[in-house]
């Protein structure tokens, strides 16, 4: 049940009273805007009495509940439910007027101390009971300081900036208008508010919930914040002051408490919008029935609001590799992945993942990402795959595990390598995606090449090797390159595929000058891997598919690919490739080209697949004329040793041109029977 009464601010500023802003309500919210409105108001209201002494100015309504525990014949103290804004700007002008009359007017001493005595304070009251109006925790400290005279000059927090707002104003006004002791008669006795007063047994936080009189939307932090305070009626300062407050101080701005909240919902309900935040954390806390699960439950959100800011502050991650791996997914500047990584970390923190299982698993997230990327897959749909899958992971596996073979299966648009391939190649890199997602990539390439000099991001930017539009230089250089096939066809199907693109802080001086001038600029360049480009004489479709291929290599070997089924089992494909690499004997090589043609596939898959997975002999395996592939690396970790240096030592002897003898090299024959042999035929051998 609620009464309300039109009465004067006066009249509820009089009286021993107290009016408590409980700590479920925000902090001082208004600003310059609200203050400079409510100032010509009342100017307007001061003005207007000048003539017709009984006008009034409405305010607003009040929302008053008495306070839990409040003791008979003690002084009597209410929670403003609503209205805090406006009373609390209401005092701050009133504190300005006192200051200015105590600075300016030597003979308005009375009301200087009324204002002080009736209207800030109780007087005869000790703390915590001495102010009339006492604020929440966070605007305590400075509001304090403004009514008790000891604000320090120059603080720049909402409640002084609101003071010295309205002393300004004081010193500002017209001599021909309404004086300063007609702007405090407005004030006290023509400022019109509505009293509502709730009783005992009323559900205060739905009314409070129902009110929204200043404008200021509340949002599902401030409504979640306010049911849990609610719920909180003995312990409410202590779990403020050591839970809540340290969460916001946290995440810095309430939007970031509010999405933290919707994430948490998402690990449970991952189809919920973030407009429905609110409502899906009342159904859940409606559960709680002690204040100890209360308290609990604040607990958890603060440890949780905890994981999330390492989140978007990587630095205050003590793990190197998470640290690097939370940073690279900040730079690529999508929310999308935020319930999975949440997760992620709440794993850890319960104990339930190590630090180097986390660290996989975001690796994962960011394959998945930069692969769908690469193929241009648009990202719509990543939000509900990465939210389900908290829910949608094996918990028996170890988590990066269980992540792999999640995002391996079903339609995830996990890119295969041979799909990575094909896309680097064919697709229109520079027009797909988001622009400084498509320069985040090409930087995250160039570390791939092992840059040691760091380049600043921000001077670089995207250069075309061939360029958009072909001069009559260009098109003579490319003549002979196309092996008489259209150059406009040529171009248009190569001229924004990623080999054909770079980083460069040139790029206004390169334009559309001949290749020879690009080269050497680039090879000057610091960017390392424009220095393969720079060692080609010419630069046409060749040059182009050759580095796309090479590209395509590292980035598989960088940014893991999709286990072959989906659940963990290798493809048979590759299975019958390890078998048969493992027979190929020392002092014997083949090429790419033969194994492919013997096991069912193409050169290329096969080469990416031996340039990114760990396979028996690999080194073994070398192009057509006997030469070690530009693209070969070695796909354990670590390992950094030369493999003309390893084929050597196994007994391959290599011309000055650097090519294997043929003599060595297997025949198709010979990796038949091999391979008859590794599927468990009994085949005669003793000539491979």
């Amino acid at each position: 049940m609620v009464a309300a009464q039109e009465t004067s601010l006066q009249k509820i500023l009089e009286g021993t009273a107290q009016y408590f802003v409980p700590l479920y309500q925000r902090p001082f919210a208004w600003g310059t805007d609200q203050f400079r409105e409510l100032w010509q108001d009342i100017v307007q209201l001061a003005e207007d009495r000048r003539s017709e002494p009984e006008a009034t100015h409405f305010l607003g309504s009040v929302v008053l509940a008495p306070v839990p525990g409040s003791v008979a014949g003690a002084i009597s103290r209410f929670l403003v439910v609503d209205g805090q804004q406006r009373m609390t700007t209401v005092t701050l002008l009133l504190a300005a007027i006192r200051d200015h009359l105590r600075e300016h007017d030597g003979s308005a001493r009375r009301d200087v101390d009324r204002i002080q005595n009736q209207l800030l304070t109780n007087q005869y009251e000790d703390d915590p009971y001495r102010l009339k109006l006492l604020p929440t925790q966070t605007d305590r400290a400075a509001y304090t300081a403004v009514i008790d005279r000891s604000r320090p000059i120059g603080d720049e927090d909402r409640v002084s900036v609101a003071h010295g707002f309205f002393r300004d104003q004081l010193l500002g006004l017209d001599a021909e208008g309404p004086t300063v002791a007609q702007i405090y008669q407005a004030i006290t006795i023509g400022l019109s508010v509505v009293s509502i007063s709730t009783h005992a047994g009323d559900n205060v936080h739905r009314i409070f919930q129902s009110l929204n009189n200043t404008g200021m939307k509340l949002t599902a932090g401030d409504l979640v914040r306010n049911y849990l305070f609610m719920r909180l009626p003995t312990r409410s300062d202590e779990v403020y002051r050591t839970h809540w407050k340290p969460l916001q101080d946290a995440l810095d701005q309430n939007q970031r408490l509010e999405t933290l909240l919707w994430l948490d919902l998402l690990h449970t309900r991952p189809k919920v919008k973030q407009s429905d935040t609110f409502a899906g954390q009342q159904a859940r806390l409606e559960k709680l029935r002690t204040e100890d699960e209360v308290v609990a439950e604040v607990e958890r959100i603060a440890r949780l609001g905890h994981l999330y800011r390492i989140m978007w502050e990587p630095s205050e991650e003590a793990d190197p590799v998470v640290r690097e791996r939370l940073s690279r997914l900040l730079e690529w500047d999508s929310t999308t992945p935020d319930p999975l990584v949440l997760h992620l970390l709440v794993l850890r923190d319960r104990g339930e993942a190590t630090s180097e299982q986390v660290a996989r698993a975001l690796l994962y997230i960011e394959s998945l990402m930069v692969r769908r990327f690469l193929v241009g897959r648009l990202p719509q749909g990543l939000n509900r795959l990465f939210a389900a899958a908290v829910q949608e992971l094996d918990s028996s596996l170890p988590v990066d595990e269980a992540l792999h073979r999640h995002l391996s299966a079903g339609r995830k648009h996990y890119a295969s390598d041979r799909e990575l391939a094909e896309a680097i190649a064919s697709e229109p890199y520079y027009l797909n995606g988001r622009a400084a997602q498509r320069k985040t990539m090409l930087l995250w390439i160039e570390r791939l090449f092992g840059a040691k000099e760091k380049v600043a991001p921000e001077t670089l930017t995207i250069e075309h090797i061939m360029p958009q539009k072909l001069s009559p230089t260009w098109r003579a250089e490319l003549d002979p390159l196309v092996g008489g096939s259209d150059i406009d066809t040529v171009h248009a199907r190569l001229v924004h595929t990623l080999g054909n693109l770079t980083l460069t802080g040139y790029n206004s001086d390169l334009g559309n000058h001949e290749f020879e001038s690009k080269r050497k600029q680039l090879g000057a360049s610091s960017i390392r891997m424009n220095q393969g480009i720079a060692d080609r004489p010419v630069w046409g479709p060749e040059e182009i598919e050759t580095r796309a291929r090479q590209l395509a290599a590292r980035i598989a070997a960088a940014w893991p690919g999709p286990l072959e089924d989906g659940n963990g089992s290798e493809n048979p494909l590759w299975v019958a490739l390890n078998r048969l690499l493992e027979l190929v004997p020392a002092g014997r090589w083949t090429t790419y080209g033969d194994v492919a043609t013997v096991i069912g596939t193409a050169a290329q898959p096969l080469g990416m697949r031996l340039a990114s997975v760990p396979t028996p002999n690999a080194h073994r395996v070398l192009s057509v004329q006997g030469a070690i592939s530009p693209t070969f690396r070695w796909s354990e970790p670590g390992r950094t040793d030369d493999p003309r240096e390893v084929l050597e030592g196994e007994g391959i002897q290599f011309n000055s041109a650097g090519r294997a003898e043929p003599a060595q090299r297997l025949t198709l024959d010979d990796l038949g029977r091999l391979r008859a042999e590794a599927d468990g035929e009994v085949v005669a051998v003793a000539d491979v």
